[in-house]
């Protein structure tokens, strides 16, 4: 019952707060995410929406645990962050560059590479066991390992993180694993060790987990023809908003939005029938075993 009374306990706190903010939470653990064109403005309102939160606590008999209550300032790579100071109870709450947020370790610019970096050892790791076990059981076993130990942690997030170039580094170790439970050479290419084990490369698993994304989350996408009246071949196809930022362009919506306009026609008929889409879909990429979005978009 304990989680279950938290939960209520706690259940009125967004409304203390969404009128200046974004409130997530998961369990114990709350972010704000806020935003301003005005640096001034961004100030006040994050001092008023502390200070809001503080009050709250203190009604709600709860304390702010300061040593786990940190700012982060995301923008881009041309901007520097701002000399932002939030108190509560008379302490400064400290501003940092990243930070870990459910298992993915984000940092102010987005780029990734903190959390890849964080990845990596724990796949290194994999790595060693598999060389390790390989000589001493059957491969539907070593793919079993692959799965629970190496897939398991390279796929959480990916929907993120998939499109960042960092990503080539942990395609790298995939390769490797997959080299290692067949036998193989170093050199040797991977290309139809993926599809005999039926194991998706890197970024063909991305592709893969953006388009369930949009299957499942379709009535937050319109259609052309839902935008114009005009009767065209793409009508079918989702709307692509202009965007000039990289890193929206690298985004889920927008580069979700891409990769399924790209889809055969007949994948597209299948869309709006989950149960069917989804072992279509897995079909298809798994003859394809793509390497990049590149070799994606130019198929």
């Amino acid at each position: 019952m304990g989680p279950l009374l938290f939960l209520i306990y706690i259940n009125d706190f967004p409304k203390i707060v969404e009128r200046f903010a974004l409130p997530i939470m998961f369990a114990d653990d709350t972010s704000i995410t806020m935003k301003s064109h005005n640096n001034t403005h961004l100030q006040w309102e994050l001092n008023t929406v502390m200070t809001q939160i503080n009050e709250w606590f203190q009604d709600n008999l709860i304390t702010v645990n300061l040593n786990k209550t940190f700012l982060i300032q995301f923008s881009n790579k041309s901007t520097n962050n701002l000399d932002i100071q939030i108190e509560i109870e008379k302490t400064n709450i400290a501003s940092i560059n990243e930070i870990k947020f459910l298992g993915l370790v984000i940092d102010n610019k987005l780029s990734w590479r903190r959390h890849i970096d964080y990845i990596i050892p724990k796949l290194n790791a994999a790595c060693y066991c598999m060389r390790a076990i390989e000589p001493y059981v059957l491969q539907n076993t070593l793919k079993i390992i692959y799965y629970s130990y190496f897939h398991s942690i390279m796929t959480y997030g990916l929907i993120f993180w998939g499109s960042s170039t960092e990503s080539i580094r942990i395609f790298r170790l995939q390769k490797k694993i997959i080299r290692i439970m067949k036998g193989c050479k170093s050199k040797q290419s991977c290309r139809e060790l993926f599809y005999k084990f039926g194991i998706f490369p890197l970024i063909t698993q991305y592709i893969f987990t953006l388009l369930i994304f949009i299957n499942k989350n379709k009535k937050l996408f319109m259609t052309n023809s839902e935008v114009h009246n005009y009767t065209t071949r793409q009508k079918i196809n989702f709307h692509l908003p202009s965007a000039n930022l990289t890193q929206f362009q690298t985004g889920i919506c927008y580069l979700g939005i891409k990769v399924f306009n790209k889809l055969p026609q007949y994948l597209k008929e299948e869309f709006d029938n989950r149960k069917k889409f989804k072992p279509v879909l897995k079909n298809y990429l798994s003859t394809k075993s793509f390497y990049s979005l590149q070799e994606y978009f130019e198929m």
